[in-house]
């Protein structure tokens, strides 16, 4: 039998699983508002944001709606301005929750378009894309397991990109216009 305790513990931990919560102004000032799940337009919900709280969840935010433009990872923690997440303003339209996973990570990059040219077989982070694939440029992708972000430059630093398994032809196909990829990492339970 579940003691009174144990349910609550259990109530709390699932309002808590996935919930980010944006605010207009700096330091959690100012029009809030909660979401639990994918948002494709935060428009009717609030102007801009300047601060946010990851309460539960992996999220990746958007700068413009239906999931396109630049891409920032946002894992369990406070947000006071929008240069904590490296956001290059205070626009954030939409929003996705990274679903929980815990399988093996496996990821095949390319140096042509259409995975074609130098191909180079991962399953571990990479802090220096040049340095191991030998190429500064990734044109295409195969994710076969887990997910990744790619980073625009070395060490996990600058723009980010957020993959899921499947094929991606092309840079475009994540979101990039520009090949150049600095490094790369596995989205762990312990980065989320």
């Amino acid at each position: 039998m579940i003691s009174a305790a144990q349910r609550e513990t259990h109530t709390l931990h699932l309002a808590t699983m996935g919930k980010i919560i944006f605010y207009e102004g700096r330091n959690f000032q100012g029009t809030a508002w909660e979401c639990n799940g994918d948002c494709s337009d935060t428009f009717s919900h609030f102007r801009c944001c300047n601060s946010l709280r990851v309460m539960g969840g992996h999220w990746v935010a958007y700068e413009k709606p239906n999931f396109n433009g630049y891409q920032y990872m946002l894992n369990k923690g406070e947000y006071p301005e929008f240069n904590h997440w490296m956001g290059f303003n205070n626009c954030l339209r939409s929003c996705q929750m990274i679903p929980p996973y815990r399988g093996s990570y496996r990821m095949r990059i390319y140096n042509r378009p259409n995975m074609s040219g130098h191909m180079m077989e991962f399953m571990e982070d990479c802090p220096n894309v040049n340095e191991r694939f030998r190429y500064r440029d990734i044109y295409s992708s195969h994710v076969i397991e887990g997910y990744w972000v790619f980073y625009e430059h070395p060490n996990y630093r600058g723009r980010q990109f957020f993959l899921r398994p499947g094929e991606y032809r092309g840079c475009m196909d994540w979101g990039c216009v520009n090949p150049m990829v600095g490094s790369f990492r596995r989205m762990r339970p312990s980065l989320m």
